[in-house]
């Protein structure tokens, strides 16, 4: 399902357009100046990074367990959604990039996590949503049981996590995807493999992987559940946020209205279909061991 302009996109989101004028890459319509990520919080191609900058240096707010050193500020644009700016020490390079405070918690047992070298407070994890609960613990939602897949993410708070965790310890992580490249959006029939339809809650979740690939990227096939429409305050274009069924919780979507448009797309609406490439990011909230305790499994 992810051809390769979607690991391009992907590649090129792994450090998400600054403002020293790097390339955007390609794209199946008209280049811009905006990273195409933005687009999925309503700025069009259009939109005059600079002058983002400058509002949020003017008036954004710091962001939690993202500093001392460089400058990290977010501004609000609807309820948990934002934009952030990041410009790390010694570097002259500034990062604009989307960020959503999803109030869903997933349950996922670590494999590994990897820091970023030119970001020191983001780390890429790996790990197995929804993992089976110890013996002799009650569950109320019977649908969080066994119905396991692999994820890959980012997480914009990597100060919080001790470097010792173990294999297997399992937190609680609150992420979205915002949308690299769509392959479909319609009816759910018009699924590209149908065998997915037959999948727990019709969904296949797959991390890209193979030589090149992308961190944080994962291949989706999913019914769409509900939209939410926002409207940008800064400039004035709307945009959407799609509750995604996923096997035990719902996974929160943006996509670029654009990108649709332009791959002829019709926006998404509940009981469709989106498949494709989207790039995951999130925060840590919940899960981690006590002080002085060592971590548990």
């Amino acid at each position: 399902m992810v051809d390769g302009l979607s690991v391009e996109r992907a590649i090129l989101a792994n450090r998400l357009h600054g403002l020293d004028g790097g390339s955007t890459g390609s794209r199946s319509y008209p280049p811009s100046p905006v990273d195409f990520l933005l687009e999925c919080i309503g700025f069009p191609p259009t939109q005059d990074l600079d002058e983002l900058k400058r509002r949020i240096l003017e008036r954004g707010d710091t962001v939690a367990w993202r500093g001392p050193l460089g400058v990290h500020l977010r501004y609000p644009l609807a309820p948990e959604i934002e934009v952030r700016l990041d410009g790390e020490e010694g570097e002259e390079l500034w990062t604009l990039w989307p960020h959503h405070e999803s109030r869903r918690r997933l349950r996922v047992a670590l494999q590994t996590t990897e820091p970023l070298p030119d970001s020191p407070y983001d780390l890429l994890l790996s790990g197995t949503a929804n993992p089976p609960l110890p013996p002799g613990v009650a569950n109320d939602r019977e649908e969080d049981v066994g119905l396991d897949y692999p994820i890959v993410t980012y997480l914009s708070d990597a100060r919080r996590l001790p470097k010792d965790l173990p294999r297997g310890h399992v937190l609680a992580i609150s992420v979205s995807g915002f949308a690299l490249d769509v392959t479909y959006v319609g009816p759910n029939e018009g699924v590209r493999d149908p065998y997915v339809l037959e999948e727990p809650s019709g969904a296949h979740l797959l991390p890209v992987s193979g030589d090149g690939s992308p961190g944080g990227c994962m291949e989706l096939s999913l019914r769409i559940r509900q939209t939410s429409r926002y409207v940008n305050p800064l400039s004035g274009e709307t945009f959407l946020l799609l509750e995604a069924d996923a096997p035990g919780r719902p996974l929160d979507l943006f996509v670029s209205r654009w990108q649709l448009e332009a791959d002829g797309h019709g926006l998404p609406r509940p009981g469709w279909r989106i498949e494709g490439a989207f790039l995951f990011t999130g925060r840590v909230s919940g899960g981690l061991p006590r002080p002085n305790r060592p971590p548990s499994r």
